[in-house]
């Protein structure tokens, strides 16, 4: 029986205290963590969205937080960790604490984790494992962070030192790349006193920049092959051909989250405000002016298949909020992300008669490959599925929504 009240959870005789991410030494058994047949319509968004998450995907049950080491449930998990930053609700930790136990032995060998791949995707979900530490102090999330920071030692890399995407896409980078990676890194080298760490963070996100922005429109191509023998490179630049959204918004939500760890005098410290300034420009002028959102192909809005696309748009409004509210960028950028903000919750967000919040027209996958099916073409980013509930968007809608509200 579980019961709620006054702050507290109770598993059986075990009570796990309500305080911001201060969660018990042991993981509560599964399927005790109650959920509210009826969320209410006064919660907050964020909270109403992460609740209807938990909802559809009860512990163990679902894709989103099965048995599994990956970017999307590393994502999920990262917004339920800002969430027990500005809520009480004991919820949030308790599943952290799961997920944590469940994918992390004791010698901190993580479940499902292949580091011989040497994919960066693989290097979200380690966000999570730095509160976890120092929550719990056990010895094990050290050691699967050490694992993680050792695969981005053994990236390979372009000349220049750029991370490969994935060993299986040599001498490439894409924009999805910059949010695995940099982070993570940038969180373990002020956590562990790393300096070097935060040159290497800052150094991916100005060579993904220096090599995908197109200086007419000041959008970022999606990926780059500095060899030029990929079917979807540019044979001058090595650039993909469009610009997807949500690579886009992987990037510019990497900026805003590395800038929280880069020591105020690190030489690159201007150089990324300075990025993330002709990033937010060019999002504005790509926003549409009815709706306030963003298409799946940015610059394309009007042609025949481009549509107006959930996670894009969160992620963009999740980096115009946060840059405003740490004082990266112009006040002005508020007012962009609050029109943003008014199109998702207005067109994209259902709401269901107990409560629970769909989220529309999320984009399920694109990349980039090496035979003809993935292009990088047009007609490729607007032909791939249409998911409701995606977690590529539910998460940064999370993300977007809080920072609406500080």
């Amino acid at each position: 029986m579980l019961e709620w009240g006054r702050g507290l959870l109770v598993f059986g005789a075990a009570v796990l205290l309500a305080a911001p991410l201060r969660v018990a030494a042991q993981a509560a058994p599964a399927g005790q963590l109650s959920l509210p047949a009826t969320i209410p319509t006064t919660a907050k968004w964020s909270e109403r969205m992460a609740l209807s998450v938990l909802k559809r995907s009860p512990w163990m049950a679902d894709p989103v937080l099965a048995d599994t080491w990956g970017y999307t449930q590393g994502l999920i998990m990262h917004t339920l960790e800002k969430l027990s930053r500005q809520t009480r609700d004991p919820r949030y930790p308790a599943y952290l604490q799961l997920y944590g136990n469940k994918m992390v032995d004791a010698q901190g060998e993580i479940k499902t984790y292949k580091p011989q791949d040497l994919s960066l995707d693989n290097i979200n979900s380690g966000k999570i494992l730095f509160q976890l530490y120092a929550d719990t102090k056990q010895e094990k999330y050290k050691l699967a962070l050490d694992k993680l920071r050792a695969q981005l030692q053994k990236q390979p890399r372009t000349t220049e030192g750029g991370y490969w995407h994935k060993l299986k896409y040599p001498e490439q980078m894409w924009l999805d790349g910059a949010y695995m990676a940099s982070p993570f890194l940038a969180q373990y080298a002020r956590t562990f006193n790393e300096p070097a760490g935060f040159d290497e963070a800052a150094k991916q996100l100005l060579l993904l920049e220096k090599h995908l922005r197109d200086p007419k429109t000041g959008l970022l191509y999606h990926g780059w092959d500095e060899k030029r023998v990929q079917a979807w490179a540019n044979p001058q630049t090595g650039q993909s051909p469009n610009f997807w959204g949500r690579a886009m918004g992987w990037y510019g939500m990497a900026l805003v989250d590395v800038l929280d760890y880069l020591p105020a005098q690190h030489p690159d410290r201007p150089k990324l405000r300075q990025v993330l300034d002709r990033l937010a420009l060019a999002i504005q002028r790509y926003q549409d002016p009815a709706t306030g959102l963003w298409y799946q192909v940015v610059d394309q809005a009007g042609k025949p298949g481009n549509y107006l696309e959930a996670s894009a748009s969160c992620m963009f409004v999740y980096t115009l909020a946060k840059g405003v509210n740490k004082g990266y960028l112009n006040k002005k950028c508020r007012q962009l992300a609050e029109k943003g903000y008014a199109g998702i919750t207005s067109k994209f967000i259902e709401v269901k008669p107990n409560g629970e919040l769909n989220l529309l027209q999320v984009c399920e996958v694109a990349g980039l490959g090496p035979g003809t099916e993935r292009n990088g073409s047009y007609e490729y980013y607007v032909k791939e599925p249409i998911k409701v509930n995606d977690p590529k968007g539910t998460g940064p809608f999370i993300l977007a929504s809080l920072e609406l509200k500080k």
